[in-house]
Order: C-alpha cells, then structure tokens, then sequence
C-alpha cells in the first residue's frame, strides 16, 4: 500500500511539477520563488494525500494561494519603501545617514521582536504566529501593534534628529 502511494506520488510529481513550476513562473516573474512555491504546493498535497480527490486542481488552488500570499508581501514591501523613501525625502538630513529598519527590529525587546519577524519577514499569519509564541492571537496583534510604535517613534526621531 505504501509503495503504491509513494509510487503515485511519484508519477503525479514527475507529470505535474514542471507545467506547475512554469505556471508559477509566470506570475511571480522569478524561477526561485517559482520553485518554491510550487514545491510548497506539492508538500501540503502530500501532508493531505490521502484525503485529496483531485491532486492536480488542490495543486494550482494551493499554488494560486501561495502565489496572492508573495504578491501582498512584495506589495506590503514595495508600500513600506515607498514610506520610508517618501519619509526621508520630505525631511532629509544629510548630517545623519537613515536609520536601518533592521537595526530597529533587533533593537527591540524580544517580545515585540519576535512577532514582528514572524508577521511581517516570515509572512505568518497571526493565528500562526499565536502558536508558534504560546501567545493568544489578541496578544500577538497588541505586540504587532506596540512594536510598530516604537519603530515608528525611533524612525521619526531618527528622521527629525539635529545635531
């Protein structure tokens, strides 16, 4: 019985995978996150194997899915630059160089660090996130937000510091 899934499997991968991958391709406009996505799309269907009726449509439903998850983070992203470049134009201070967003996130308490990461540059959910911290879901979104304060306040203050 196990031989035969796994033989499935096989056969299912080796005929699906590459039209997948090409079709994630062409919407994400990169081979890398095309791969990844597709091959994603093939471990939840293997997690789910035995319940799946129709591999090949779970596969391009799961594939679309992860597919909208990359573009709202490339969308939240391209927002996030646009703030901080807009912010940096309207009030430049040549005298100090811009203060790195990174350097801010690890400058805060793990606490609020530690959602953020997960949140904002691992692209988790919040529920994912209330479990991966042992923390309720209103916790995680009252440190997203506290966090999201504090660097607001040291990006401001960065931005508006005078020597």
């Amino acid at each position: 019985m196990k031989r035969s899934r796994e033989k499935a499997a096989s056969e299912l991968f080796a005929a699906l995978y590459p039209r997948l991958a090409g079709w994630c391709r062409r919407l994400v406009d990169d081979d890398g996150t095309a791969h990844e996505i597709a091959s994603e799309a093939f471990t939840r269907l293997w997690a789910r194997w035995t319940s799946v009726e129709e591999p090949r449509g779970f596969l391009y439903v799961t594939a679309a899915n992860l597919v909208r998850d990359h573009w709202r983070k490339l969308e939240r992203e391209r927002r996030a630059m646009h703030r901080v470049t807009s912010e940096a134009a309207v009030r430049p201070h040549p005298e100090q160089a811009d203060p790195s967003v990174r350097l801010l996130v690890q400058s805060l308490p793990e606490r609020l660090r530690v959602p953020i990461l997960l949140h904002y540059y691992a692209d988790m959910p919040i529920r994912e996130v209330s479990v991966l911290t042992g923390r309720k879901e209103g916790t995680v979104k009252a440190d997203l937000h506290a966090a999201r304060e504090l660097l607001r306040v040291h990006l401001r203050r960065s931005l508006d510091h005078t020597p």
